[in-house]
């Protein structure tokens, strides 16, 4: 089989191809035929081995697996004889954030991990890009208290976080404003954000700032990372919640947090809670439900094919993708 390969942490110059044996599976796991994988900010965390700490997970001195790969979507070519949910031939979907080696034809995974059955009507590329991104998304959400007719402003609607984060809301009913390059408004606008800010043409802080209280956020939502608290802060309503996908300048999101209880009184109780993505399984098994009912679609840019690694890790690293980048093994 062909697989990504790399020995250490380091650039996508270190990737090359190559061609090993197909694993075979222990007795709880399955073996899965990739056909798509997402390449997504989670594997860039890999590839270089930062933040540090990634490295705990994801292994260390180098990294657990030669491939890089935290999701697939697949068919099942062979199970363990203690699995009992799958079965050859059935398609299947998965994800791992601490890497899978997935990047690559084969792979084996347990069956205890986050896997799910691929919903009838949907390709293994658009199951491929509903979970890594949708994760993080639906970690925002679980950390506050989210109900309908709440205003939310999310940074960075065009990013596999933002553009599943304003799906996801829309879905619970929920007012959204976001932010992205103007190129790209219509698009965003179609994932169901009510309003939409071109950051190219103008500073959203200058724009959102609000006249009076009940135009102010109930929540902001950074899906990129590239805000701050305190450039926020003037938009957010009394008791508000900031959250990012990024530690931010320094680590401040962090520290923020931590100290929220006693900056709260000096901020109007406006705070910062960082959302540690937990439950796997759990936003696997929701988005399986999203994907059958028809509500929620991935945004997905491009594709290319594992011979053209470094150039999908070069694009993803650029920070201009939009939506899910695609990685085919056929």
């Amino acid at each position: 089989m062909k697989t990504v390969f790399r020995t250490h942490y380091g650039s996508p110059e270190g990737l090359a191809i190559k061609e090993v044996p197909i694993p075979k599976p222990k007795d709880n796991e399955l073996l899965v035929r990739v056909r798509a994988a997402t390449v997504n900010r989670t594997d860039c965390a890999g590839l270089h081995g930062r933040p540090f700490v990634y490295r705990f997970f994801a292994g260390f001195p180098g990294p657990r697996f030669v491939a890089t790969g935290t999701d697939f979507a697949g068919d099942v070519e062979a199970i363990g004889k203690h699995v009992r949910q799958f079965k050859p031939g059935d398609r299947v979907w998965g994800l791992d954030d601490h890497g899978l080696g997935s990047h690559a034809q084969y792979l084996t995974i347990r069956e205890d991990k986050a896997i799910e059955a691929i919903p009838n009507g949907i390709t293994c590329e658009q199951a491929a890009a509903s979970a890594e991104g949708a994760h993080y998304a639906l970690n925002f959400l679980k950390k506050v208290p989210l109900k309908a007719g709440d205003k939310v402003l999310v940074i960075g609607g065009t990013g596999a976080i933002g553009s599943a984060a304003i799906q996801l809301l829309k879905h619970r009913g929920i007012d959204v404003t976001a932010v992205c390059a103007g190129p790209h408004v219509e698009t965003v606008r179609g994932l169901g954000a009510a309003h939409v800010i071109d950051y190219l043409s103008e500073d959203f802080a200058q724009v959102l700032t609000p006249k009076e209280e009940a135009a102010a956020f109930d929540f902001v939502f950074d899906a990129v990372g590239k805000s701050t608290f305190g450039h926020c802060k003037p938009l957010m309503k009394r008791g508000a919640v900031y959250l990012s996908s990024e530690l931010g300048p320094g680590a401040q999101n962090i520290f923020l947090a931590l100290a929220a209880p006693l900056l709260a009184p000096m901020s109007s109780g406006k705070k910062v809670i960082f959302p540690v993505p937990t439950n796997l399984k759990a936003s696997l098994a929701f988005m399986k439900s999203l994907l059958e009912q028809g509500a929620f679609t991935p945004l997905i840019e491009r594709s290319y094919p594992i011979e053209q690694i470094k150039e999908a890790f070069g694009h993803v690293l650029s920070g201009r993708k939009i939506g899910n980048v695609l990685l085919t093994m056929d």
